[in-house]
């Protein structure tokens, strides 16, 4: 496959001959030169960067790693909030924001918050967390996952991840929590730690279900509750269900670069009426009702999504259908598109579910690790947004020491993919 060559006027396929013996990529006047000298490995990188173009930019142009895409009504919707004066916490839009994504998620009760930490944080309290308790999560997830349990009081575990959902591998849990839990008066107990273990917390990665049938079953069994972190996955389908309907308590998320974006902005998900009154009630400063006087009865959190953000959600969710059907024909035109690249394999959605492919990604062959830095090097400066996942949860300083099960299948993954241009928009014309 022929190079491209970056130039001050744009890029252009370099002549064939001794040229082609050199791999520029880059652009403007800022090139990198590869020499394929180098154990051939240019060749590779090439490759790869071509696919992504060749699908995400074929015009060339510089692309995002994800964006949000506005082409219904949101500048009608948040003008009415302008128009009426309606844009904090209460409003018609934060109530029909609920109604729609309770009926969208197949559960009885939606409630708005602020973000995707919020969302967990409450979840986590309503759930009955507590200070000191041990929550059980993915090392391959956002720092939010994390972050949430924290502020609740209570202490991430990390356990490893199925190469193929990318999040929690239920067989291994099973084997790990054989080994050091142990069932209490109290609960479920870490032998190791002596804390408690309240509860799990699956994480959808880029979208991708986990295996949640055999996961809820190995909870049920130890009697340690679930907490659905769908902040990743609005859309998404596990067996024909939405996530965020397959545990009593769930959350999503709807930062700018999710696939519904209400700016910042997240949702407690539940069937449980209880439940979710009770996030309500903690999410409006535990402020108990009335007229004119403010009451408090516990520590609360002004944790409500604002109506002017709901209106932006609502004419977003409108939308939900046609951006995953776009995400999915700009993941299938990536399968297709990978399927002749050596050395690396576009990541596709588990045989058990219907993922929303959130992020798209690809994982390069075990022989190709080192050369992935590369690769994101290259594609960022080629003007193609591309990163790595996250880093792992108990690789940074503040959870270095938290405990953990052996997650080297989490730490395979974690070297090997990369996220490549996902937004909705990138489908127009494929």
């Amino acid at each position: 496959m022929a190079a491209w060559k970056a130039s001050s006027a744009g890029w252009r396929r370099p002549l064939t001959g001794l040229q082609s013996r050199r791999i520029w990529l880059g652009t403007g006047t800022h090139s990198t030169i590869f020499d394929e000298a180098r154990s051939g490995r240019s060749m590779n990188l090439t490759a790869i960067i071509d696919a992504i173009r060749d699908v995400a930019a074929p015009g060339n142009q510089r692309v995002a790693l994800h964006e949000p895409r506005f082409a219904g009504k949101e500048w009608d919707y948040v003008k009415d909030c302008l128009d009426t004066g309606w844009v904090s916490s209460v409003g018609q839009y934060v109530d029909r924001f609920e109604r729609d994504l309770a009926r969208t998620c197949g559960v009885q009760h939606a409630v708005a918050v602020v973000n995707g930490t919020a969302a967990l944080h409450m979840a986590f309290l309503a759930a009955g967390v507590k200070a000191g308790d041990e929550i059980l999560m993915p090392t391959l997830t956002f720092v939010a996952t994390a972050n949430a349990a924290s502020h609740a009081g209570a202490i991430p575990h990390f356990v490893d991840s199925d190469e193929i959902s990318l999040g929690i591998a239920p067989a291994k849990l099973a084997e790990h929590l054989s080994k050091i839990a142990q069932r209490t008066d109290a609960g479920v107990v870490n032998t190791l730690t002596g804390r408690r273990i309240a509860a799990i917390a699956p994480m959808h990665t880029f979208g991708h279900p986990v295996d949640m049938e055999p996961l809820t079953e190995l909870a049920r069994d130890w009697g340690i509750l679930v907490v659905e972190d769908a902040t990743e996955s609005l859309g998404s389908l596990y067996k024909g269900k939405p996530t965020g309907s397959l545990a009593p308590i769930a959350t999503l998320s709807f930062n700018g670069n999710k696939v519904v974006t209400t700016g910042g902005g997240g949702a407690v998900l539940t069937d449980d009426p209880e439940l979710a009154r009770r996030v309500k009630h903690l999410t409006t400063t535990a402020k108990k009702p009335h007229q004119w006087a403010f009451l408090h009865d516990e520590i609360g959190f002004n944790y409500r999504l604002p109506n002017i953000n709901a209106a932006l959600g609502c004419a977003q969710l409108e939308q939900l259908d046609g951006f995953l059907s776009a995400k999915r024909r700009l993941a299938e035109a990536y399968r297709q598109r990978f399927g002749s690249v050596e050395g690396c394999s576009f990541v596709q959605e588990p045989g058990y579910a219907r993922s929303n492919f959130w992020l798209n990604a690809i994982m390069l062959d075990d022989d190709h690790v080192s050369l992935r830095d590369e690769v994101l090097r290259l594609s960022n400066e080629a003007g193609l947004m591309t990163r790595p996942c996250w880093e792992l949860m108990h690789r940074l300083p503040m959870y270095c020491d938290n405990p953990r099960m052996d997650v080297a299948s989490a730490e395979r993954i974690a070297a090997r993919l990369i996220n490549i241009p996902s937004s909705a928009v990138l489908a127009d014309g494929l």
